[in-house]
């Protein structure tokens, strides 16, 4: 039991470090670009760390199998080279003795990403669209940022406001340039500029339409080829405000286990095979992972580091692989992911198994060979 509780407390230690530095990796990435969004008005900056706490499960799932991996290679690689494991394995430690024991903690962690992949990844999916589905059903004003150029409407209005109040209905000196406000065939080619020294948002009740009320600015029509443009000035104008309608929540990813368990579409069954591959991966990386660990202390523990790597790496692909050929319709969900876990799991068993059996065989033609020599 002290063995164990020795070998489990160094995975564990290892695998939270590992899988800490990964996430912190991979959310400051993700952070980065919606920052960005938020700058340039396409996200809400109040559904910025909402989103990035529903997006967490989704990241988990995918690193903590690879932080339990390196851990095991750097854990036990550290172990060979200051020849702890050589004194185990004097005192009676054996392969399969330590397959068992780095298998304690390998379930628990199994469990915490079967959890993570079953129920906490599609909650956390189906809050991120339900707040971009929010995000999407503002209009363009809901997102302004008081003293920042935006880009609107698919970049043909920019707009400006230098000061917005708390709700943003009203804003103090506007600016607002678009393409294509006049008729006929030129207007593509022309460009509206509108100023007012403030502005409010509106709501008509007969309607239900919302406008922004513009006051006291003027209207500038610049037509392309056209030597002089049109100036006028206006006490208020008004631009209809284009409200959209929050779409349904229908991405696979989305939906809770219970719901696509059962289901033949292909789409569902992929989800599916996914969900289950994350956990699946616990048990197979373990017995790839013993035995690159495995290492000459004149070799360094380093040395398999980058050959698991890029084997872990080249299994993960090909899960995503198969997936995106299921939903295509490419590849059969009868062997799906299933075919991949198989191909990979016969490999970890050769690489861990593959040197006793070989022992086993030598040393029985060794003993076959001084038989035959004294008969």
């Amino acid at each position: 039991m002290i063995v164990l509780r020795y070998l489990s407390r160094e995975l564990v230690q290892g695998w939270l470090a590992i899988s800490g530095v990964l996430l912190l990796i991979i959310v400051s990435g993700r952070f980065i670009k919606y920052l960005q969004q938020a700058a340039t008005g396409e996200l809400k900056p109040e559904f910025l760390f909402a989103i990035m706490g529903y997006r967490l499960p989704g990241f988990l799932e995918i690193i903590l199998p690879l932080g339990l991996f390196l851990s095991i290679l750097l854990a036990y690689g550290r172990m060979y080279v200051d020849s702890e494991m050589v004194v185990l394995e004097a005192c009676g430690m054996s392969r399969n003795r330590l397959l068992g024991y780095t298998l304690v903690p390998g379930l628990l962690i199994m469990l915490i990403v079967g959890f993570t992949s079953f129920v906490l990844s599609p909650w956390g999916a189906d809050n991120v669209e339900r707040i971009l589905n929010q995000q999407d059903a503002m209009t363009e004003f809901d997102t302004l940022t008081p003293g920042r150029f935006q880009s609107m409407a698919g970049g043909g209005r920019v707009t400006y406001a230098e000061e917005l109040n708390s709700d943003k209905s009203r804003m103090q000196n506007v600016f607002i340039a678009q393409q294509g406000q006049g008729k006929g065939e030129g207007s593509k080619g022309q460009l509206t500029v509108l100023l007012a020294g403030g502005g409010r948002i509106h709501f008509d009740e007969e309607s239900g339409k919302r406008y922004l009320l513009l006051n006291d600015g003027y209207r500038y029509d610049i037509a392309a080829g056209q030597p002089e443009g049109r100036q006028t000035q206006y006490d208020t104008y008004g631009i209809q405000m284009q409200d959209k309608e929050a779409r349904p929540v229908t991405k696979e990813n989305t939906l809770p286990t219970s719901e696509i368990v059962g289901r033949s579409e292909s789409r569902l069954q992929a989800e599916l095979q996914w969900r289950i591959s994350l956990p699946l991966l616990i048990p197979i990386i373990i017995l790839m992972a013993l035995p690159l660990a495995r290492v000459n202390p004149r070799q360094g523990r380093f040395l398999k580091l980058l050959p698991g790597v890029l084997l872990y790496l080249f299994y993960l692909a090909l899960l995503i692989a198969g997936r995106g050929a299921i939903e295509d319709g490419n590849l059969p969900p009868q062997i799906g992911l299933w075919g991949i876990h198989a191909f990979f799991g016969m490999l970890a068993v050769a690489m861990f198994f593959g040197p006793q059996v070989l022992m086993k065989i030598k040393a029985s033609g060794s003993s076959r060979n001084l038989e035959g020599a004294q008969g």
